[in-house]
């Protein structure tokens, strides 16, 4: 038996719907992989999704771009992958041939539009057939549920660092919605690229949590005064994991020459930006895409030297997908949700 989830129609006011099917599974074709699903991540991703915030998205559809699972069958123009490979999944395919994809920047191809949950069914299933690119490699050893979001969270956290940060070693890093998912990451990676953290959340309760993940300072705020309460002095570096909320206040908390890496944009309101601050005091305002596999396996390295801590606040089964979303759309987790198939 088959199991998925499917949003059929943008926004909340209907649930996802759960279809189970006894019928043969699906034979992959070309450069797909069919991959049986241990577990798939809630992304906050899957929530804006979901509210119709990216237009191209094609409904009915599976949603879900944080899966691992086990590749079951392959297409008969499959390179990468052999049956029994263990694998997860990145957002999106790529075409390898297009000027961002020959700098191994594929999650910017310009030749290839394949992403999950939007606009090929993702891994809110027992079963997920995708390009073959999909897919990165996943060691045996780390359990499914910490698996499926490693890409999504330490992936992107290590590409806006590393790649586009270039954070160095005695540098100041601070992160911005740091009990997140991603932002909890990012202290943690951070922390072992060698930088000094400061941690901003807005809830006193993730203190000891975030302090226990490696940031040196933690500042409790609304989001639009932390500037004002950097003990250490401005920083290098912010990863701004929240969006318009935190964006000047992140804008303020850098030293001169600085850079901002953008992955949040949790609301829609759009954030206003003094151009003259900027251009004053040369600062760089850079968006970081999601992780490639390169990346990926700069971020198993690490985790393989000094495993991180991944938090996970609850598995559920698939046929609570719906539920799942809810939470996340509230907020307050302290941790990520995990669908698993009901075979599981």
């Amino acid at each position: 038996m088959t199991e998925r989830a499917r949003l059929t129609k943008i926004g909340w006011e209907e649930d996802l719907a759960i279809e189970t099917s006894e019928a043969p599974l699906a034979e992959p074709s070309g450069n797909q992989v069919l991959v049986e699903v241990e577990a798939c991540g809630v992304c906050f991703r899957d929530c804006i999704d979901r509210a119709g915030r990216f237009k191209f998205i094609q409904t009915p559809i599976t949603p879900g771009h944080e899966a691992v699972g086990r590749v079951i069958a392959v297409g008969p123009n499959v390179t990468d992958w052999s049956i029994g490979d263990r694998v997860a999944s990145t957002h999106r395919d790529y075409c390898g041939q297009c000027e961002p994809c020959k700098r191994e920047s594929g999650s910017l191809c310009q030749g290839a539009a394949g992403v999950l949950g939007l606009m090929i069914d993702g891994g809110y299933a027992s079963h997920l057939l995708a390009p073959e690119r999909c897919f990165y490699a996943m060691p045996d050893g780390i359990p499914a549920a910490e698996a499926a979001v490693l890409h999504c969270t330490f992936g992107t956290a290590y590409r806006g660092l590393a790649r586009f940060g270039g954070v160095e070693a005695g540098q100041q890093v601070l992160v911005t919605g740091a009990n997140g998912g991603v932002g909890s990451a990012a202290v943690q990676v951070a922390s072992r690229l060698g930088a000094t953290v400061t941690a901003v959340t807005r809830d006193e309760s993730h203190r000891a949590y975030l302090t226990g993940l490696g940031a040196e300072h933690v500042i409790v705020d609304a989001g639009d005064r932390f500037h004002k309460q950097l003990s250490a002095g401005p920083v290098n570096l912010v990863m701004d994991c929240v969006g318009p909320p935190t964006f000047n206040s992140a804008l303020r908390s850098l030293r001169p020459g600085g850079r901002i890496i953008v992955v949040g944009n949790v609301v829609e309101e759009r954030a206003s930006v003094n151009l003259g601050f900027i251009v004053t005091r040369g600062l760089q305002i850079i968006g970081s895409s999601g992780a490639t596999r390169a990346d990926m396996k700069a971020v198993l390295d690490l985790h393989a030297k000094k495993p991180f801590s991944i938090p996970i606040q609850e598995q559920l089964e698939l046929a609570q997908a719906d539920r799942a979303q809810r939470m996340v759309q509230a907020g307050g987790l302290h941790g990520r949700l995990v669908l698993v198939p009901s075979a599981q």
